[in-house]
């Protein structure tokens, strides 16, 4: 999608030079041997995975991380090869066979899936690259240290019959993104235990890795091997508590804009949108914005999303609709088709997904990750 003419009623501007100027700081922070994951689930967080992860790999992402089998799978059919790509979110009954013949690195939270990816790897005559993954403290995906033992003991013995090569020990911290946490420090000493016990027992992983954007960005000490920056890849700030993106050197991607469709004056009294939550304190001009909770906009948002129109921050007036909101311009008259920009940069005195998260009482991963297939996504910087 290339077309940026202006009147459109949305769309998604992708900025791929400032992904890979993001790629380019980030690398900046890690040591010389320390390697970067560029994860691209959720369709690169809303911002189109095949095009992200091709300007991730010009910048010198070394690898490429999904959740589901499905979306590494389809990196490979669009033909990005040579490098390699992690997937962890599995369940029973899932693609094994086409993760091995497709070379990816798969991860293994427990027995069933070892005995599942074997099973794969006995009926393709291939040999998968398994990574064994570790419940440090997050509680969700993972092998309990309690467990561990068995699992690597199992995993060796697969190895040994050349029905698998474990690349790779991992876990995923639960408070990276909040500076001093204890959970932080204790995490870290589960993940080394666990190494430990692997590595004593045979395993000789090619990358062990734990650190997500905020750890990238904030814990040397959790490097390791690889680091797995996701938003930070995107120029979003994982959380207020670590700055802003420009304080990180980030640079947002994405810049979300619409066309005015309507302006027009109203009389005080005058009610906005469903529920008549906002009534126009006098006489005044309400501007039409062509997008809703079908294209992403959070309806919690509602009377507290800022919206840029011909140079002046304006607050979403009541309910976000499903394909509509409306805006008080107090008087202004914008043309039809005007420019509004939801979020974008700060440094262009644009609000920011940062801005929306807040005002929807959510998280900036939420704001670009939920912006629908409904707005065209137009890549610059190709």
């Amino acid at each position: 999608m290339t077309d940026t003419a202006p009147h459109r009623r949305a769309r998604a501007e992708i900025d791929l030079g400032a992904l890979r100027a993001n790629v380019r700081s980030l690398r900046a922070r890690l040591a010389p041997r320390v390697r970067i994951m560029a994860v691209v689930k959720a369709d690169a967080y809303g911002h189109g995975a095949e095009r992200c992860a091709r300007a991730a790999l010009d910048a010198g992402a070394d690898w490429l991380g999904t959740a589901t089998p499905q979306e590494a799978l389809a990196l490979r059919a669009a033909g990005i090869t040579g490098v390699p790509v992690m997937c962890w979110l599995w369940t029973p009954g899932d693609p094994w066979d086409q993760g091995i013949e497709a070379g990816l690195d798969m991860s293994v939270s427990g027995r069933w899936a070892l005995d599942e990816v074997t099973a794969a790897a006995r009926r393709t005559g291939g040999t998968a690259r398994v990574q064994l993954k570790a419940d440090t403290g997050l509680g969700r995906n993972g092998c309990q240290p309690a467990d561990w033992p068995a699992l690597v003991a199992a995993a060796l013995e697969a190895e040994k019959a050349g029905l698998v090569k474990v690349t790779g020990l991992w876990s995923h911290f639960a408070c990276a993104d909040e500076p001093g946490h204890p959970s932080i420090a204790a995490q870290l000493d589960v993940f080394r235990s666990m190494l430990d016990h692997a590595e004593k027992a045979g395993i000789e992983p090619e990358v062990r890795h734990i650190a997500n954007s905020p750890a990238t960005l904030t814990l040397p000490e959790a490097h390791f091997d690889l680091v797995r920056p996701g938003i930070a890849v995107y120029g979003v700030s994982p959380s207020p508590e670590l700055g802003t993106s420009a304080e990180l050197g980030l640079r947002p991607v994405m810049t979300l804009k619409a066309s005015v469709a309507l302006v027009k004056e109203v009389p005080p009294g005058h009610g906005v949108s469903y529920g008549h939550h906002y009534v126009t304190g006098g006489e005044t001009t309400l501007g039409l914005i062509p997008v809703g909770y079908a294209d992403g906009v959070p309806r919690h948002a509602s009377g507290r999303g800022p919206v840029l129109v011909d140079g002046t921050v304006r607050t979403v007036a009541g309910r976000v609709a499903m394909d509509q909101f409306v805006v008080d311009l107090g008087g202004d008259r914008p043309e039809p088709g005007t420019e509004a920009v939801l979020f974008g940069s700060a440094e262009r005195g644009e609000p920011t997904a940062e801005d929306w998260a807040v005002a929807a009482d959510t998280i900036a991963y939420e704001i670009v990750t939920r912006i629908g297939a409904r707005v065209p996504r137009v890549y610059l910087g190709e």
